[in-house]
Parts: structure tokens; sequence; C-alpha cells
């Protein structure tokens, strides 16, 4: 267990490369030593599922945390299952899979405010906070933010080991109009990583932060020179974008950035990301070839539909409204009822409860794959 603690510590600085090397060690000891037992084996699929979503490879990942909760339950090492679910949570919300995130959003934060997480109580409480912000903004999330940022330990334990939460947290504080918590978060992460110099990921999420707090676009674009984690670094070129976005004479500069944060968030399996981004860009006049995939039904389409169609039927099937639907696509209310028709053409039914009765029987394990948008 010792060599993956090490591991998990690696992770959480980012040193990846050494990571891998030490879980290949456990591999090794665990094949030589099978009656260690299935604790062990569901403790290093679990950080090698940790490792797979740090370096963006979030399919890896789901595909891991499974089997690892799988080995975890037969095991009855249950205090694993809430930082497994962590994993899963934050894979489907990358991958825009919203019924996923869904299930996991409550769980999650009953979790973190019952303090029922094994080892990372902070990470499981900030799992949540992403998905309740996607879901209803930062104010849905408000009371697992704020317990974050005045926890000491909380906001210590987060910032040290997720190198995306400091700037997240600053967003998040100054969309709930408190600009003391903001600040609060970049002083916890300046002198986190004036105490540990040696750590890049770390120096790199307080320049990010607090270029966020300064509104300093060439502090932030040199975060993301500087970041380790491949969805840190988009986060960092697209904050850099907007700022840029608000300058007449800096626009190529927002372009380009905001181009390096598609392509950034599309490269760490992130469509749900890109596809803000994307839409920001169409904003400055700049259309992108194709939209990033967006992952719908366990990731899975009907063969009629469009990926785009596929996205609005998994989310009107939520009971979303063509409004809240175009939110969470980046597209107009109006572009969703007009998808909307489509769908209802293709799959045979005549209103939004046929349709979502419809879509709850499409097996996950469906065949055949969307047309090209």
């Amino acid at each position: 267990m010792a060599k993956i603690w090490h591991a998990a510590l690696l992770i959480r600085i980012r040193d990846l490369s050494s990571a891998a090397r030490v879980l290949a060690e456990v591999d090794e000891l665990t094949a030589a030593r099978p009656e260690a037992g299935g604790g062990l084996l569901a403790a290093s699929l679990l950080c090698a599922a940790d490792l797979a979503f740090a370096q963006g490879d979030v399919a890896t990942a789901v595909d891991l945390t499974g089997k690892g909760v799988d080995q975890a339950q037969r095991t009855g090492l249950h205090r694993l299952l809430p930082d497994a679910h962590t994993v899963m949570a934050l894979s489907a919300l990358r991958q825009g899979n919203m019924s996923v995130s869904t299930e996991f959003a409550n769980q999650l934060r009953d979790w973190a405010l019952l303090g029922q997480t094994a080892h990372r109580p902070s990470q499981c409480a900030w799992a949540a906070a992403q998905l309740l912000e996607v879901q209803g903004g930062a104010t849905s999330a408000a009371q697992l933010i704020v317990g974050i940022v005045t926890d000491d330990q909380l906001l210590l334990e987060l910032l040290a080991s997720q190198p995306a939460a400091a700037a997240w947290l600053v967003r998040a504080t100054r969309q709930l109009g408190d600009q003391a918590l903001a600040q609060r978060v970049v002083s916890v992460a300046c002198a986190l990583a004036a105490r540990n110099r040696g750590l890049r990921s770390v120096a790199a999420a307080a320049m990010h932060a607090a270029g966020l707090l300064e509104r300093n676009p060439e502090r932030i674009l040199a975060a993301a020179a500087s970041h380790l984690d491949p969805w840190a670094t988009a986060s960092a070129c697209e904050d850099a974008g907007k700022l840029f976005a608000v300058r007449p004479a800096e626009r190529e500069r927002a372009v380009k950035a905001l181009e390096s944060a598609a392509d950034a968030y599309t490269n760490a399996a992130a469509p749900r990301d890109a596809r803000r981004v994307v839409s920001r860009l169409r904003s400055l006049g700049v259309r992108r070839g194709r939209y990033p995939q967006y992952v719908g039904q366990d990731g899975m389409t009907t063969s009629e539909l469009t990926k785009t169609e596929a996205a609005v039927a998994e989310l009107v099937s939520q009971g979303f409204t063509n409004s809240q639907v175009g939110e969470r696509l980046f597209i107009s209310g109006h572009t969703v009822a007009f998808h909307l028709k489509k769908i209802f053409r293709k799959m045979n039914v005549a209103s939004r409860v046929e349709l979502t009765r419809a879509w709850s029987q499409v097996p996950s394990t469906a065949t055949g794959s969307a047309k090209a948008r």
C-alpha cells in the first residue's frame, strides 16, 4: 500500500511519469503475490484511474474506476467508493454526460457534507460543487464553495492536489459576489507555492488564480505555459482569452488564446468545455469547422441522430426547457427547437413526453455512430 500512496502523491503534484513507474512496480508486486488480496488490487486500479484522468485519458479512467469499484465492493472496501465516484463524476462532467453527472451530484454533496470520504474530502466536495454549478450556477453550489474556502484543512488539501482548483474557486467566489473569499483563495495558493518552490504544478495554480484576481491575461498565459495538467492548461488559455476579448485592440490575442483552449480541452477529452469555447469564438466572428463531440446516453447515440441531436434528446429527456438545453450546449433556444423537430421525426415521437419515454429505452450498448455534424 505504501507504493500506492507514493503514486497518489506523485499524481497530486502532476509528476505523472514517476507515478506511472511506481504503479508499474505495484502491478509487478500484485502479480507476484496474489495472496496480497483484492484490497491491494482495488487500490491500485483506482490509483491508475486517477493517473489516467490526470493525463486526460478519460475513457481509460472510467474503465479502470469501474473495475476498481467492482473489486472494492467484492472485498468490502466501501471506504474507497467516494473517491472512486469522484473520478467517475468528474469524467462524466468533462465528457458532457449530464445524466451521469446529475446522478452523482447529490450523492457526492452528501458524502462531502457528512465527511464520509476516505482520504480526500476536499476533492469530493469540489467535484460535487462543480456538478452543481454546471446544473444551476454558482449559487446552487454556494454552501460547498464557501465551506471549502473557509475551512483551512479542506482548502489546503484541495489546492495541493488539484491544479485547476484555485482558479475555479476564484471564478466561483466572484460569481457569488464575494471578493474576500476570492482573495483568500489566492492568498492561500500563493503561500502554498512559496512553501513548495520545487512544485511546478502548485506554482502554476497560484499564478493562474492570482492572474484571475488581478484580471491580468499575461500572467494567466504564463500559468498556462507552466501548468502540467492538460485541463488546467486549457482553463488558463480560456481565462486569458476571455480577458483579452474585452479589449478591442487585443482581439487577435483573444482568438489565439481561445483556439488554444478549444484544442486543449478537446485533447483532454472535455468536449463540453470545448463547445463553450467554440461558442465564444463564434461570438468573435471565428467559426471552427466542427464542434467537439458531445457524449449523450452513456456515450452512445441512435444511428439516425447527429451528435448534437443526441445531446438535445438527452437533456430534454431530463426535463430541461429549450432555453436551458441551449445554455448547456451553447446554442440558441430556437436552434434547440429546430433540432427537436428533426429528433421527433427520426424517432417517430410527437411530444417531449414520448421522447423521454423512448430515450429511456435506448440501450447503453446501442450500436451505430452518429452522422457528422
